[in-house]
């Protein structure tokens, strides 16, 4: 293989604990590691999974003009940012001008009083998106990459007991909240989220101290670390969209089942890009709609796999297939007519020139895991 990629600061451990290193958006990382990927999945449902997100995007956005940046953003992404409290984080989106999902990315309000915001989005698309918005927001906002900053997921139901165990106030935190921890001696920014359906969290570390903390992590018995290929399988299972490939900007919020990103208060202000078609849309329901889909037998199905009504006709296109280890089976998300939507719809899946059987499901095909913070 060719080592013509970027590295991030964990790419020497990731080689020492016997990594199988692939190209991925650029970056060379871990798809599995010597106990395969069935065994990592497992892990991290059970106990505690180390991944390196570190080719993800992190930034800064600061205002230029001493207004919320988070309602400058708000003009760009349809999500509801300027109630935000400090610590709190928010999943939205960037649209095209026709509601078509460019990307999709995590805002969340730090505890800076100026209120500047903190973003992740996705690697393939950093820089376009990073260009996007400066060029939208130019001379209100100043997008600031934390270009010296490795991030690491730490996923499954110990996680937060074993980051506890180094930081306690780790333990305050519930899901989609955030706040700065120190450890290994630096400041590090820490989130209760993650991309598994598990309990988790999300740590945004120094570069120079990223490869002590991973392997502080490590050397607890409860920790292993976990490749792309089990982070797939993981979010796959948890009815977690992939940017690029479960959407793009030929689909829109409502069309890939993500409604919940564009709330009333948005969708009434009308003030976002594509804001008329996804109205019109969630008044009156797409044509097409995101599905989960349970495939008779063991084989899974794969990407761009045509779905087929029960009588043969078309009806739409898997998105992403897998082999789902906790489940023993396969799943699948994939596009389809909107009269097929209905979870126990019968529809077929050509599978090597063979149609086999399977059935719409609800996602996600196994409970999300996330603690939430108790409604008062």
């Amino acid at each position: 293989m060719s080592d013509d990629f970027l590295k991030t600061p964990l790419f020497d451990l990731h080689t020492e604990l016997g990594g199988k290193i692939v190209p991925f958006a650029g970056y060379g990382l871990p798809i599995q590691y010597p106990d395969g990927i069935m065994t990592e999945h497992k892990h991290c449902r059970a106990s505690a999974g180390l991944f390196d997100v570190s080719h993800m995007g992190q930034a800064y956005v600061h205002s230029q003009t001493g207004e919320d940046p988070a309602a400058a953003l708000e003009t760009i992404m349809p999500g509801a940012l300027t109630n935000l409290a400090p610590g709190q984080m928010r999943y939205t989106l960037l649209l095209d001008e026709g509601g078509g999902i460019i990307d999709d990315l995590m805002v969340t309000r730090t505890h800076d009083a100026s209120g500047k915001l903190y973003i992740v989005v996705n690697a393939a698309s950093k820089d376009a998106d990073y260009t996007r918005i400066e060029h939208a927001l130019g001379g209100r906002i100043t997008l600031e990459p934390l270009e010296d900053h490795a991030l690491i997921a730490l996923q499954g139901p110990e996680a937060v007991a074993v980051l506890a165990d180094i930081a306690p106030e780790v333990s305050d935190l519930y899901f989609m909240e955030a706040t700065s921890v120190t450890l290994e001696g630096v400041v590090c920014w820490v989130s209760r989220s993650g991309y598994t359906g598990e309990d988790g969290v999300e740590i945004s570390v120094p570069a120079s101290a990223a490869e002590g903390l991973a392997r502080r992590l490590l050397h607890d018995d409860r920790v292993k670390p976990i490749g792309l290929g089990a982070r797939d399988s993981l979010r796959l299972e948890a009815g977690l969209c992939l940017s690029g490939q479960d959407f793009d900007t030929s689909r829109t919020p409502i069309e890939a089942g993500l409604t919940f990103a564009v709330p009333k208060r948005r969708r009434e202000a009308g003030d976002f890009p594509g804001a008329q078609n996804i109205a019109a849309q969630a008044a009156n329901g797409p044509d097409v709609l995101l599905v989960g889909l349970r495939p008779e037998g063991r084989a899974p199905v794969r990407t761009g796999a045509e779905i087929q009504a029960a009588d043969g006709t078309p009806i739409g296109t898997v998105t992403s297939g897998g082999f789902a280890p906790s489940l023993e089976a396969p799943v699948a998300l994939g596009y389809v007519d909107a009269a097929y939507s209905a979870p126990g719809t019968d529809v077929q899946i050509v599978l090597r020139g063979r149609a086999i059987p399977a059935r719409v499901s609800k996602t996600p095909f196994v409970p999300q895991k996330y603690v939430r913070r108790p409604k008062p």
